[in-house]
């Protein structure tokens, strides 16, 4: 299968060295303006056939099949909507797009093609969030509670984005499809410190129609690296940190057991601390599994797990916080 990867920035040389490593795929060739950038495709890759700085050759191209869009969010629906009318399944960059409207126009246009359409929510393929997704749909966790994640760090300071639609989408991907319940409402609140850029730390809220909450923590301006998340479930609680490569997930055999005497009316609340333990994981990197894993949903015709309309559901959150973000931490239901 003849590819494209169109953006050569950050994220464009791991695409390129994924899908040129995946059996049955080819890069046929990396779109970028930069021709500086183009210039090191060769000396990295020599098996890629072309580059470019003419998106309109890639797409004209009857050979080509598939593109991967790794450009700035701003460029994702026009992009994305060019490869899927000429006929080419995607992969782009999340978030999908920076609109509710564009996502829905890009999904539809998708389905009525008979075309992939996928987004790249990458931690959903690492071995840690399979992992936990395994644990929860098990049973081992029980009813869930909440979901807290905190990602934070110094820079890197966007001027198109803020720090929602720039660090939220990880965990909103990670959250939807852990607890794979439909979202009801959103709250967010988020400050610019720096005159005239975006927002550069925000707190956001998602409700669920049950007690289920999730919390998230993004920020630009933080002295300390960190990417965690807490996940609290009736039996057990899991931790996942990301920047602990010896032990990402570990498991709590902890948590609350409530007992009612009738005679004084009232719950009693005990806790219970048991064992810890980290499970073993997968460790093939996570981008090679899910770049093999859009090529098998275009051969297969089967759906990706990242699809248009899961990247549907991360925009459409991120839409709602901006909403509330900008009228002070309103709650915006989530409107079907």
């Amino acid at each position: 299968m003849k590819i494209a990867v169109i953006g050569y920035g950050y994220w464009g040389p791991n695409l390129v060295r994924n899908f040129s490593w995946a059996p049955n795929a080819q890069v046929k060739y990396v779109c970028d303006l930069d021709e500086k950038q183009l210039a090191r495709v060769k000396g990295m890759f020599p098996n890629v056939e072309k580059t470019t700085t003419n998106l309109q050759e890639v797409l004209d191209d009857p050979q080509v099949e598939a593109v991967a869009i790794s450009t700035p969010v701003r460029t994702h629906f026009p992009l994305a909507k060019a490869a899927l009318l000429k006929g080419k399944h995607v992969m782009v960059e999340k978030p999908m797009t920076d609109s509710v409207a564009q996502a829905k126009e890009l999904v539809k246009l998708a389905d009525d093609k008979g075309l992939t359409l996928m987004t790249d929510h990458t931690f959903l393929y690492t071995g840690a969030v399979r992992k936990i997704k395994a644990l929860i749909d098990s049973g081992d966790l029980g009813e869930l509670y909440y979901f807290d994640s905190m990602r934070v760090n110094l820079g890197l300071f966007q001027s198109d984005v803020n720090v929602i639609w720039d660090l939220a989408p990880h965990d909103l991907s990670i959250m939807l499809y852990l607890i794979n319940k439909k979202p009801t409402a959103v709250s967010a609140t988020g400050v610019a410190h720096v005159a005239g850029q975006p927002e550069n730390i925000a707190y956001m809220n998602v409700f669920f129609q049950d007690n289920t909450i999730a919390h998230f923590n993004v920020n630009w301006l933080s002295p300390v690296k960190v990417r965690q998340i807490l996940i609290g479930g009736s039996k057990k609680m899991v931790l996942y940190d990301d920047m602990n490569n010896a032990e990402k997930v570990k498991v709590y055999d902890s948590g609350i057991q409530v007992t009612t005497k009738e005679e004084v009316y009232k719950a009693m609340i005990s806790y219970r601390n048991g064992d810890v333990y980290s499970p073993k994981l997968d460790g093939a990197e996570a981008l090679a599994t899910e770049c093999r894993h859009f090529l098998e949903s275009i051969t297969n015709k089967t759906k990706p797990l990242s699809d248009g309309h899961f990247g549907l559901e991360v925009v459409r959150i991120l839409d709602a916080a901006q909403q509330s973000m900008d009228n002070r931490g309103a709650i915006v239901e989530l409107d079907r």
